[in-house]
């Protein structure tokens, strides 16, 4: 009978085990930003720039920028020590741990991470330099999704005035 039972079960098993699985891939792959973002990440982070999703960087970076504020990137950041510790743990908890983000960039800086420059390579510099880009760190100007973490191909729009040529989209 317990045979029988264990066989009759398995399906199941495995469909919740398949589900488990997507949510943990889901959760790990890294881009989307996490539904439970403390407002804290809005109205401190993303008040200067771009609220990048925490898995788009491994742990040990955002230790090191969570714990270097007074000083982050030529800004004082420097935040009271519970919403210090509250960000802390949300952006350990939700880190990048797959194999993109493996690797930590240069300076901790998403912009210089090694994927960052595989998928924008062909952008030329004077592009980053646009009135209304003005930085490689400035997401929201060309990934309509950014906020969210959606940065898809298909949901790129360029500023007025930037072009990439037709080239970059691969019509040559």
């Amino acid at each position: 009978m317990n045979t029988l039972l264990n066989h009759a079960l398995r399906p199941g098993l495995a469909g919740l085990l398949c589900l488990s699985t997507l949510g943990v891939a889901h959760a790990d792959g890294g881009r989307m930003m996490p539904r439970d973002m403390p407002k804290a990440y809005t109205a401190e982070c993303a008040s200067c720039h771009t609220a990048y999703a925490p898995g788009l960087l491994p742990a040990r970076s955002w230790q090191r920028i969570m714990s270097g504020l007074d000083k982050h990137y030529g800004t004082d950041a420097s935040l009271d020590e519970a919403t210090v510790k509250q960000l802390s743990t949300w952006l350990q908890a939700n880190a990048g741990t797959y194999k993109r983000v493996n690797e930590e960039p240069p300076q901790d800086r998403l912009t210089r991470s090694a994927w960052f420059e595989r998928k924008h390579h062909e952008i030329p510099a004077s592009v980053w330099k646009h009135a209304s880009i003005k930085s490689a760190a400035n997401c929201g100007a060309c990934h309509t999704g950014a906020d969210r973490g959606d940065f898809d191909d298909d949901n790129i729009r360029m500023p007025a005035g930037v072009s990439l040529g037709r080239r970059w989209f691969g019509h040559d």
